[in-house]
């Protein structure tokens, strides 16, 4: 054969017209494997969960009004205090900021078609409604009722059956966790276009690249423990059970190992989302973009070595205590670093004030306020004397509800128009933010008194010298639920018949805003050609201030 006869393979055909763009609404309740159906899918999912949880917390508001046990049974509220807390973390902040929010948009701001695995990706959504569904069912046989945490031997000993479902609510969940993660650090690593270089990868990405990293380290110890404390419990072995040479604190530190770096889970996304909406809505290019995507990597490696602070109260040696005080107060360098980067961006832009706009800075003002408390914590005198106080459930809600709620509702509102090609109504989301704030500050903020002044925490009676502060905490929480109204009603209502978004209703930079809204199956016709940086706003010529976007960047 010669090399005038050797046949020429003709590039692929692109049969837009005979491809299937958009999927009907029922098949986003099916096992569909498309990258943006399962992001909605963990999105919707989570808020559901996220209903129930805020139901048991008000509950629990309802019987701590008034000193005396008289309106659920304490059994009943020990139970609704552990599970709302598990619902919080693994069944609402985890899922819908790593689930959600990267599964939708990792693959299309990185010019990817999916993800990396789209089969594995919607095993790993499917495993969660198995593990609520069990969670759930743990109130046939009484809820769990050890807390969160799950210590030993009270989680041995009280209500084994219900505690065992628990278990495995939380290993089905942490298997979900371990093999998304897989997915997204493949996906971030060798689907990205080649046009695009490091430093033009945008924010988010590297939030759920560290945050993958961290989960694939972690996760594992947990789910050991885990299981270990199953087989004590329905096995009759002693791993955890002091009377039989069980080492208790043990279970701390396999619990912890993982738990503390949770908090990074939660909050690492939430962090891309931050760095994604304040440019957008600043019109200004993000300040210190290599500062804020090392700090993400940087958060994730401090972050394993953080744990023991958790433990200073259970006869931690205490050369242990001096390093974990240090890890613990070192961790806030680079958290520091993102805050002082936003700042930056904000100074001097042209903001505009969003929905989305006003809960990142929302969630500013409460990660500052939880994060210099968690700086208090990091100390061991200050720690021992709060532990196990309401102090201690101020700094996690500031974080975990202000730091992460907020973000997720931020967005939700700035990525609403792109995942439904609907705008949200505004006026709702304002009502929506102001009830947020208030409600969060009057529920959280008052519990920093009754922790300095010695309210233990967990307890459904109480001295009644603290009636006055927790009648306002109850009064706030009741706003936090009014709060969940309007959101709900703005969704169904903009999703069925709100204004129609065009594809880049914020002049965005990244390339999610360069897809149809909402994206068409497998994103685009055509891969798009990186031309400028996903922050670029007022750079090449072009105005600080434009709300022109450059030069197309697919091609």
């Amino acid at each position: 054969m010669t090399q005038a006869q050797i046949p020429v393979q003709n590039p692929p055909v692109i049969e837009s017209s005979a491809h299937k763009k958009a999927w009907k609404w029922y098949e986003y309740f099916t096992f569909n494997i498309d990258h943006k159906v399962i992001g909605i899918q963990y999105l919707v999912t989570a808020f559901f969960f996220y209903l129930i949880g805020g139901l048991m917390a008000v509950a629990m508001r309802t019987e701590l009004a008034t000193a005396d046990s008289d309106f659920i049974d304490p059994s009943l509220y020990n139970a609704f205090m552990t599970n709302h807390g598990t619902i919080m973390i693994f069944l609402w902040i985890v899922p819908s900021a790593i689930g959600g929010f990267g599964n939708f948009l990792v693959p299309l701001m990185v010019g990817a078609r999916d993800m990396a695995f789209p089969r594995l990706n919607a095993i790993a959504f499917w495993l969660n409604p198995p593990a609520g569904a069990l969670l759930l069912a743990s109130f046939l046989f009484g809820g769990a009722q050890a807390g969160w945490t799950s210590y030993p031997p009270l989680s041995e000993i009280t209500a084994p059956t219900a505690q065992s479902f628990w278990i495995l609510s939380i290993v089905l969940v942490g298997t979900s966790s371990i093999l998304g993660s897989i997915n997204f650090i493949v996906t971030t690593l060798k689907m990205k276009v080649p046009s695009m270089r490091w430093d033009q990868l945008p924010l988010f990405c590297w939030a759920i690249l560290a945050t993958s990293l961290l989960a694939l380290v972690s996760t594992p110890v947990l789910a050991a423990g885990l299981v270990l404390l199953l087989f004590d419990i329905n096995f009759g072995t002693s791993f955890f059970k002091p009377d039989a040479n069980g080492n208790v604190v043990l279970y701390q530190h396999l619990f912890w190992f993982y738990s503390h770096p949770a908090v990074y889970l939660m909050i690492l996304p939430i962090f891309g989302i931050m760095s994604e909406v304040i440019p957008v809505h600043s019109r200004k290019s993000i300040f210190g973009y290599k500062a804020i995507a090392y700090s993400s990597l940087a958060i994730c490696l401090v972050g394993l070595f953080v744990w023991v602070h958790h433990m200073f109260t259970s006869g931690t040696p205490p050369w242990m205590r001096l390093f974990f005080t240090i890890s613990t107060l070192i961790v806030a360098v680079p958290t520091g670093i993102k805050i002082f980067s936003w700042v930056a961006t904000l100074w001097g832009g042209k903001i505009r004030y969003t929905s989305a706009m006003l809960f990142a800075l929302g969630l500013l003002s409460m990660f500052v306020i939880g994060g210099l408390s968690g700086v208090t914590l990091g100390v061991v005198p200050f720690d021992v004397h709060v532990h196990d106080t309401y102090y201690i459930v101020a700094h996690f809600h500031y974080v975990l509800f202000g730091g992460s709620v907020f973000g997720i509702y931020a967005g939700i509102y700035h990525w609403f128009p792109k995942m439904t090609g609907r705008m949200m109504n505004e006026t709702l989301g304002k009502i929506h933010f102001v009830l947020t704030f208030i409600g969060t500050h009057l529920t959280f903020l008052p519990m920093h008194q009754l922790g300095l002044q010695g309210m233990p925490r967990r307890v459904a009676m109480y001295d009644p010298q603290f009636e006055p502060i927790n009648q306002l905490c109850t009064i706030g929480a009741y706003v936090l639920a009014i709060s969940v109204i309007p959101f709900t009603v703005n969704v169904i209502w903009s999703w069925i018949a709100g204004e129609k978004a065009g594809d880049n209703p914020w002049k965005a930079m990244t390339l999610e805003w360069t897809t149809e809204s909402p994206p068409i199956i497998e994103n685009w016709e055509i891969l798009p050609v990186v031309t400028h940086g996903p922050y670029d706003y007022g750079l090449n010529g072009r105005s600080p201030m434009s709300e022109e976007r450059p030069p197309a960047s697919v091609s």
